[in-house]
């Protein structure tokens, strides 16, 4: 069991004191009545927050069960629908022009795109926007046109494009191909067992890869009209030295290497006769046919399904060949409406944000029993995967249970998604509660099953640490592998202690070794899925509680204090995706709705008193509702690959600021019962 910091009657006399404190640096809290105290005042207003939100989730919820809204990256994602209908020569005008209008909307004053919202301008998704702009019939002669090539030329100009910007500028013949790092179709061939194969990448780099493998192999390419081109982003017509990769300092490392390697392959695609290149394409619109989903995606994600729709085109596959017509509209299916303008997203979110929806419903007091969380239930049982996946090449006894992020992911199942639903479904009363613990014991045992050697977790795959990998050319943003991560690893001691476990089982054990080899100085956690520090030390803490972890161990206090200190002045919390790059950055932004939950979250489980930090924050969150339920947040907070791409998630803002009140005031009404107990037998 877990040892109280304090007990629950301090805890009641220390929210009185924080309500006190939180007085002195807030505005005055306003007397409803002469005979409330400022306590119940309180509290009244946190259940009036409350109710709204929970109404605005049951507005929300799909007839069927579940809950969804969009998922917002960046510019790229609008540009290269663009440029996949100019490839495939579907040109939808009306779309066109509505997603030209979303880029035009989203541009900076410098012309620039960024990768989220407050950060400088990006150069390859200037360079991405301009072109898609060009492709829309823009001219360059536009004003938005001409201050975006102001900016790209200012920076070393198209030549100096990320990897995937040179290959859809290639495919148009904007970009030399020799200017493109080698990925030879022959990969596919290599054996599982060799240190190379594409079972050593991440199941997001695999679903990308084996499409381009096809793609770089026969080059396509796709005319147009002179002035739809970008000649005019180069500085000077490009030589090899101008879009060459920079080595890296020293007189050898892994990537100067690869360097070398990617110049001899280039000499050796020069040969005419390949031997093994018919076999390896043939073996790539195998593997890329085998891995479709249902409803004609591949892995839930734009650049798995565009890149294949691509790569079956390339390899001759008409547009009536039902792989590819399910492809297309999977990709349409992708796009979102915003008003008068369309913006594409870069995957979809149902399961997660159902599993988070109905535990914020829990945790704020609804019925175990309720309508709403008994369907929403149903929706995630039927959800639930039975048939194997890439996961299986490393894991090949263990028998499948999980559940995916998206509507349709059969192959790659996640382990943070199956945690949480596991942790709600225990949590609500069904019918069939046969069929509940069914699949309750097969999701178990398939998520605890892909722990790796290091006693962590990874999202989709087990033992993904090749760090080779992320030394290649072709891996410029840093993100061919999967490996295990302490938010994740939280999440699962979570799990085993909701679940009964205790630290004497060997998973948690070995889990909790790893938990503590990746805590930083300052006491907090690294965060892969969520901006950043704060969503990693929430995660961390709350699986140490659960799995019964002696909260008053000096590690543990040293990261509550840590998320103590980056309390923001207006009372909530924050953090730039900047920290990615700048850990002294970490636990600092302007306060957002989503990241403060995580930081109160975080506060409930790592200790029992109701701290003046505590109160502030959830004052904050309070005065920060709007009428109807819901939060604003313009921050991106969720994290797709650190330092190179952020997610907006539209009900972040929502379910994360629910749990932390609900818990809240459960938190403060057992105080308070216990206060009266205590002096009514006095």
């Amino acid at each position: 069991m877990v040892s109280p910091v304090t007990t629950r009657a301090e805890g009641k006399e220390s929210m009185d004191r924080s309500i006190e404190e939180a007085r002195a640096t807030e505005r005055p809290f306003a007397a409803r009545s002469a005979v409330r105290s400022r306590r119940d005042e309180f509290l009244a207003k946190v259940d009036h927050t409350i109710n709204r939100s929970q109404e605005y989730f049951r507005r929300e919820q799909h007839a069927t069960g579940y809950w969804h809204r969009p998922l917002e990256a960046n510019a790229t994602m609008d540009a290269e629908y663009i440029f996949f209908m100019h490839f495939m020569g579907r040109v939808n005008a009306e779309r066109q022009e509505r997603i030209a209008a979303h880029l035009l909307a989203t541009q900076l004053e410098d012309g620039s795109w960024a990768l989220y919202p407050d950060a400088p301008g990006h150069l390859s998704n200037t360079i991405e926007a301009y072109f898609a702009l060009k492709l829309a019939g823009r001219p360059a002669s536009l004003p938005a046109l001409e201050k975006a090539r102001r900016f790209i030329l200012e920076r070393g100009g198209a030549a100096k494009a990320g990897v995937f910007t040179r290959i859809f500028l290639a495919y148009f013949g904007q970009f030399p191909w020799d200017g493109v790092p080698s990925m030879p179709a022959e990969l596919i061939l290599l054996p599982n067992w060799f240190p190379i194969n594409i079972y050593e990448m991440s199941s997001w780099a695999r679903g990308t890869v084996v499409p381009l493998l096809a793609l770089l192999a026969k080059r396509p390419f796709i005319r147009i009209p002179e002035d739809r081109g970008v000649a005019e982003l180069f500085q000077r017509p490009p030589t090899p030295a101008d879009y060459a990769f920079r080595r890296s300092a020293g007189a050898f490392s892994w990537h100067n290497f690869f360097l070398v390697v990617d110049k001899t392959l280039k000499l050796l695609g020069r040969i005419p006769v390949a031997p093994l290149r018919t076999r390896a394409l043939a073996a790539a619109g195998d593997w890329i046919l085998a891995h479709q989903d249902v409803n004609g995606g591949w892995g839930g994600i734009q650049p798995a399904m565009v890149n294949s729709v691509m790569a079956l085109r390339a390899l001759g596959y008409p547009d009536d060949h039902p792989a590819v017509a399910k492809g297309i509209q999977a990709i349409e299916d992708f796009v979102i409406e915003e008003g008068r303008e369309l913006f594409f997203q870069p995957c979809v979110s149902p399961t997660w944000d159902t599993a988070l929806a109905a535990k914020a419903l829990l945790d704020s007091g609804t019925p175990s029993d309720d309508p709403a969380l008994q369907r929403a239930a149903e929706w995630l049982l039927e959800n639930q995967i039975f048939r194997g996946g890439d996961w299986q090449v490393k894991n090949p006894d263990l028998e499948p249970g999980g559940w995916a992020f998206e509507f349709a992911n059969d192959w790659y199942p996640d382990t943070d998604d199956t945690a949480v639903i596991l942790m709600v479904l225990r949590r609500i009363a069904m019918t069939d509660e046969r069929h509940k613990a069914h699949a309750i014991q097969r999701g178990m045992n398939w998520t605890l099953g892909m722990q790796s050697r290091n006693g962590g977790w990874g999202a989709f795959d087990t033992d993904n640490l090749r760090e080779l990998f992320n030394k290649i050319p072709f891996a410029d943003m840093e993100a061919m592998l999967d490996q295990p991560t302490a938010d994740l690893t939280g999440r699962h001691l979570e799990l085993m202690g909701e679940y009964g476990y205790d630290l004497e089982m060997r998973r948690a054990k070995r889990a909790l070794a790893f938990i503590r080899r990746t805590q930083e100085p300052d006491g907090s956690w690294w965060g892969r899925w969520g901006v950043n520090y704060i969503y990693g030390t929430w995660s961390v803490l709350s699986g140490l509680r659960a799995i019964g972890e002696d909260l008053r161990q000096p590690y543990v206090r040293r990261a509550v204090a840590w998320l103590k200190s980056r309390q923001n002045d207006d009372g909530g919390w924050g953090e730039t995706c900047d920290s990615y790059f700048d850990p002294s950055l970490a636990g600092r932004g302007p306060s957002t709705a989503s990241q403060t939950a995580w930081a109160l979250l975080g506060l409930l489980v790592g200790e029992d008193e109701l701290s003046p930090e505590l109160v502030r924050g959830i004052d904050y969150l309070t005065r920060g509702q709007q009428r109807d339920g819901t939060w604003d947040e313009l921050h991106f907070t969720g994290t797709g690959f650190p330092r190179h791409f952020y997610l907006r998630y539209y009900m972040y803002r929502n379910y994360f600021p629910l749990m932390a009140l609900g818990l809240f005031r459960a938190r403060a009404e057992t105080a308070a019962s216990v206060r009266e107990a205590e002096a009514s037998s006095a």
